[in-house]
């Protein structure tokens, strides 16, 4: 059963940047595509990014396309959110999954954007 560690996050100001990591345990992480989602009080899930098997395709919400980049290192079994120009609307908790997601969400990690 897949495990997912979401961490990074914490309080940056309007224009920061954070990186989040997500290290999956109990799967061969190389052959899922792997997917960030956040969620807001009060709020549906959504699907932030996604990432391809081997790295080279990803995908964007329109919301955040241009100021976040995805990435994965398979040897570390590790995906990576960088984000950046962080907006307050960005504030919610941030989670990965693999791709279609597991029923294993793991603890998320919360960003806040705020002055």
């Amino acid at each position: 059963q897949v495990q997912l560690v979401e961490s990074g996050g914490g309080l940056v100001q309007p224009g920061g940047s954070l990186r989040l990591s997500c290290a999956a345990s109990g799967i061969i992480f190389s052959i899922y595509a792997m997917d960030w989602y956040r969620q807001a009080p009060g709020k549906q899930r959504e699907l932030v990014a996604s990432i391809s098997r081997g790295g080279s395709t990803t995908n964007y919400a329109d919301s955040v396309k241009g100021r976040f980049t995805i990435s994965r290192d398979n040897h570390k079994k590790t995906v990576y959110l960088q984000m950046n120009n962080l907006k307050p609307d960005d504030t919610a908790a941030y989670y990965c999954n693999v791709a279609p997601p597991s029923s294993s969400w793991g603890q998320g990690t919360q960003v806040t954007v705020s002055s």
